[in-house]
Order: C-alpha cells, then sequence, then structure tokens
C-alpha cells in the first residue's frame, strides 16, 4: 500500500515552520552597526500577502495592479486597485474596484473593458512589532465583495464573464514579523489565513456556475479557505526579493432552479465538485522612497483537484501619502 502524500495545506504549514526556524538560527552574534536598520529596508510588499500593518491616522495607501491571468483556454488582462485610508492608528477602511478584458483561444475577445467585482474593506490592528519582540503585526480584515461584474445572461462564457457571481464576505487574519539572518540583513515575513463565506444570487441563462440557456433560478459559491505565506529579502534599501506561497479551497457551488423550453419547466439542481489548488508567486521589489516603490513577479496555480493550472504576469505600484 502507498503511503500517503501530506495535502497541499500540510507541505505549506511545514515550508512555514522550517523558514522560520531558519530566520531565528542562532548564530555568531552581530554587533549593532553589522544589523540592517529598519529603516534602512524600503519595501512594497510581496505579490499576493495582504500586510498587517497599521498606517498612521490620516495617511492613504494607493496600490494599482496590472495583470493577465493566462490558462489553455482564456487570457484575461485585469487591473484592480486597493485604495485605503487610515481612519485611526489602528483602523483601515477602503475599497478594491476591478476591471478586465479577455481573450479566449478560440478567437472570441470581448467587446471591451468591463467593470469586475467591487470589493469594501476594513482592517484593525490586534498588536504592534517592535524590535526585539516576537509578538508579530496583528491585524484582523474583513472584505465585502459584491457580484457586479457581468456573471450570468452570457452569450460567449469564456470572454463575457467577468465576475465570480456571489456576494462574499471573507474574514481574514494578517500578521507580519521581521528576521534578521546571520548576514545581517532583514527577511520580512507574513502569514495570512482566510475564511470566505457566501451567499446565493439571481442567475439566469448560460453563467460562470455553467447554467445553460433557458435557465432561471439562484447560485451559491461555495465557502472558501485561504493561507498564504510571504517573505521579503532586503538586498539592499532598494531592491528585494519577494516570494509567496498559496494554498486555496472552495467547497462546490449550489445551483437550484429549472430550465425553461418550449415544453415547459424542468427542474435543474446540482452542486458542483470542490476545488484546491496550490500557488507560488516569485518577484522583485524596487523603491524609489520609503513610500513609493514597484514590485513585478508571476503567480502560478499548479492546478489540482478540479482546479485550473494558470500563469499571471502581475506588476504594481505602491504609493503611501
Amino acid at each position: 500500500m502507498k503511503p500517503r502524500r501530506p495535502p497541499p495545506i500540510t507541505l505549506l504549514i511545514v515550508v512555514v515552520i522550517v523558514l522560520l526556524l531558519m530566520g531565528a538560527a542562532p548564530g555568531r552574534a552581530l554587533a549593532d552597526d553589522e544589523r540592517q536598520s529598519l529603516g534602512d529596508a524600503w519595501w512594497t510588499g510581496p505579490l499576493v500577502a495582504n500586510s498587517a500593518g497599521a498606517l498612521p491616522q490620516g495617511h492613504v495607501l494607493i496600490e494599482p495592479y496590472l495583470y493577465d491571468v493566462r490558462s489553455s483556454q482564456v487570457n484575461t488582462f485585469g487591473s484592480l486597485t486597493y485604495m485605503e485610508y487610515a481612519v485611526t492608528n489602528r483602523l483601515m477602511a477602503g475599497v478594491v474596484p476591478t476591471f478586465g478584458y479577455s481573450r479566449a483561444s478560440n478567437g472570441q475577445n470581448s467587446a471591451g473593458i468591463a467593470q469586475g467585482d467591487f470589493s469594501v474593506l476594513a482592517q484593525y490592528s490586534l498588536t504592534r512589532f517592535h524590535e526585539g519582540s516576537w509578538v508579530p503585526d496583528m491585524a484582523l480584515m474583513v472584505q465585502e465583495t459584491l457580484p457586479t461584474g457581468q456573471y450570468d445572461r452570457l452569450s460567449r462564457p469564456l470572454v463575457d464573464a467577468q465576475g465570480s457571481g456571489a456576494y462574499t464576505t471573507t474574514v481574514q487574519l494578517n500578521t507580519q514579523m521581521y528576521f534578521w539572518l546571520p548576514n545581517g540583513r532583514i527577511l520580512r515575513m507574513r502569514f495570512n489565513v482566510g475564511q470566505s463565506f457566501s451567499r446565493a444570487v439571481p442567475v439566469n441563462g448560460v453563467s460562470v456556475y455553467g447554467t445553460p440557456a433557458g435557465f432561471h433560478g439562484h447560485g451559491v459559491a461555495g465557502n472558501a479557505f485561504l493561507a498564504n505565506a510571504a517573505w521579503e529579502y532586503s538586498m539592499t534599501l532598494r531592491w528585494v526579493l519577494a516570494f509567496d506561497l498559496l494554498y486555496h479551497y472552495s467547497r462546490g457551488a449550489q445551483v437550484d432552479g429549472a430550465i425553461t423550453t418550449d415544453a415547459g419547466h424542468a427542474p435543474l439542481n446540482f452542486r458542483t465538485g470542490s476545488s484546491a489548488s496550490f500557488g507560488f508567486a516569485p518577484a522583485i521589489e524596487y523603491n524609489w522612497r520609503s513610500n513609493l516603490g514597484l514590485i513585478m513577479g508571476v503567480r502560478v496555480f499548479t492546478g489540482g483537484h478540479n482546479s485550473t493550472h494558470t500563469v499571471t504576469p502581475a506588476i504594481a505600484l505602491n504609493y503611501v501619502h
């Protein structure tokens, strides 16, 4: 009998623990003038993992992303922009608008750039990191995604769909910690875990839920779990190497309704299978100033149970004022 392979989430946790131990590994004690100071490291942030750090009250963060989600059937060119405002020294609120344009391998293209789903978020800082302490930055984030992108009444599903078709609430714990490596340089680490809960939306005709023409009913996207670990290595004041590891699990969607034809109404009820995927995202950052930086990288989902292999080059600008 072959031994069972550990699931991707187990592998992710093992990698996190190993790299934490590496970052904390004892070595020759460095003098203060040999250790990189926090002020001598400028960061943009990794490609995927959200920050647990808090902005000072009254400050604004703007971070627009441009990306191209590439799969075997379709390329989706998209943008999303984080716009966050520090209401207090602990509480931030923000919005995340998205837009997209798709081009399929069969020659079909979207009619034009279309609005995707729109999110609002709030994040509250629980703890703050201080040099010499083992208490990380920790923050609780709540994000609400609205299905403003087109998800049903699709004539060309591959290129018309720009939304997930779900009212989704995500509750996520974000953490961030700094480690000084044996060479004195700083390794910044983030580890975030979140759970998403979706509610029913009306569905008509061809949709992202796999419904056919003539369908009328409701769909509920499956609840999802996400774990994301990320590391940033400060090579110089301006240059940083970044790497994300991701695991995503989603329960199957539930669809209930009926198909209307000339012969009458036929009930249609089904549940799609659950899906799980593992991904990674190497990137490089360049920071002109402590409040202005650029990141370029690629996110790869390797495929898995009921999930698609995708490669997503991305670039983002991070600005704090």
